[in-house]
């Protein structure tokens, strides 16, 4: 492969990870090359980040492209050494095995000393002794990490830096901190090395599609992790606060507040006392109220998620919030919203507390509706924002579109935010096109759609 065409192939692998990459950004990056030594690795991967990345959060994503793209090696390595593919496997356990405790001894100087070129070399030789599959076939991380056991080491690795005796408290757990960041950095050196390996045997693209997930913004909120949905949980509280200043915009946006009659006889007297220009006062701000219905069936549980970390971070932006699960019947679950509450551990309160179940247990949205007008129908009133959360599946049943259409003439705004791709809906049993007269609908499936529509709202 040219240079040319592994550059292009980078660049278009950026792309579809995610990444906001632009023709004239690439063409950037390969000026930039014109000026740099192109076998100085590092060199060549600062000159393309400098170029292409452009939120610290897209730097792990493109440095793991780059391994792909432009790797460190090739096969084990200049002084690597494989294991044949066809060699027997040892039957020993590794606390029992010599050459795996040779090697561990290896590794245990390598985290003392601290070496990450050595530690990066180590990592490869690691992988070609035991990152096969048992088939021969492919590469994995599990074989060497079981092999290798770092976290083991980490009692000898305090004791060469502290000693066994008394030790101060905060030396030991900088240390530790130390040792830690350095066993994390080696299980990344070995990921990197078997995804390398995989790539030359199955091909960069498609091992890059498989290796990289998208940026935060760009994540589904049905694929986000407990992990994700914690840095998700950061990233909405700024979105939060514009939604409900975008919300109070409108709110006053055409709507004077009451005549300042003094003012308006003061500038009468300009005009012989015809008052030309009206004066009023300034209104009140206020923060809006906000309801929030949300789908917690099966199909949109992960959603829900989503919809828990929003409606955590708009409790404080509005005056009261009020949210409401739904599958076949409907409860409100705003009482499971404790400041510092766990999302996941919310969730799972929902699931054994919440009465979400009236029949089937599958999504009766009509059912659902029905059960919230009779019940929280006080809830929404001439001050309320709706904001309703769901795919709008209601498995063929009663949309119940009178009760909709009231709910949504009685509040102030009334939004629909459908976690399917647009492409899918009125498609089976989706009631999208029906809902979507009735409320205004958008599709909101990560990040930055959800800021696309804060912005809509201007």
């Amino acid at each position: 492969m040219s240079l040319v065409d592994r550059h292009t192939g980078f660049v278009h692998a950026l792309r579809e990870a995610g990444l906001p990459v632009s023709l004239a950004e690439g063409l950037d990056a390969a000026r930039a090359l014109q000026h740099i030594d192109l076998l100085e690795r590092e060199t060549l991967r600062g000159a393309y980040a400098a170029t292409l990345v452009k939120r610290p959060a897209h730097r792990e994503t493109f440095d793991t492209l780059f391994e792909l793209w432009f790797p460190s090696a090739l096969g084990a390595g200049v002084t690597g050494r494989d294991r044949p593919a066809d060699a027997p496997r040892s039957t020993v356990p590794p606390a029992l095995d010599p050459e795996v405790q040779e090697m561990r001894g290896e590794l245990f100087e390598l985290l003392l000393e601290g070496d990450d070129t050595a530690l990066r070399q180590f990592a490869r030789l690691a992988v070609g002794q035991f990152g096969r599959t048992p088939q021969g076939t492919s590469w994995f991380s599990s074989g060497v990490l079981r092999a290798m056991s770092a976290d083991t080491l980490m009692a000898s690795l305090l004791n060469a830096v502290l000693g066994a005796g008394e030790r101060s408290k905060c030396a030991e757990q900088a240390a530790r901190q130390r040792f830690r960041d350095r066993i994390g950095r080696f299980e990344a050196l070995v990921a990197t090395e078997v995804r390398r390996r995989i790539a030359e045997d199955t091909g960069v693209q498609r091992t890059a599609r498989i290796a990289v997930r998208p940026p935060l913004e760009k994540l589904d909120f049905n694929r986000a992790g407990r992990a994700e949905l914690r840095s998700l949980r950061r990233e909405i509280y700024p979105l939060a606060r514009r939604l409900a200043a975008r919300l109070i915009q409108k709110n006053r946006h055409g709507d004077r507040g009451r005549l300042d009659f003094r003012r308006t006889v003061r500038a009468s007297l300009s005009t012989g006392g015809v008052p030309l220009t009206t004066h009023h006062k300034p209104k009140r701000p206020h923060k809006p109220e906000l309801v929030i219905l949300c789908d917690a069936s099966d199909s949109c549980q992960a959603f829900a998620h989503f919809t828990l970390l929003l409606t955590f971070a708009l409790r404080e932006q509005f005056t009261k919030v009020r949210a409401f699960a739904f599958i076949d019947s409907t409860d409100e679950i705003t009482k499971f919203f404790a400041p510092g509450v766990d999302v996941t551990d919310a969730m799972q309160r929902l699931a054994k507390e919440a009465d979400l179940v009236w029949l089937t247990g599958r999504s009766n949205y009509g059912h659902a509706f029905k059960v919230f007008d009779d019940k929280y129908a006080d809830a929404i009133n001439s001050k309320t924002s709706l904001l309703v959360l769901g795919d709008a599946r209601s498995n063929y049943g009663d949309l119940a579109l009178p009760i909709v259409r009231r709910m949504a003439a009685t509040a102030r705004h009334a939004y629909w935010l459908n976690p399917e791709p647009v492409r899918d809906w009125n498609t089976g049993d989706s009631a999208a096109e029906e809902y979507g007269d009735v409320i205004e609908m958008h599709e909101c499936r990560n990040l930055t759609q959800l800021a696309e529509f804060v912005e809509l709202l201007a």
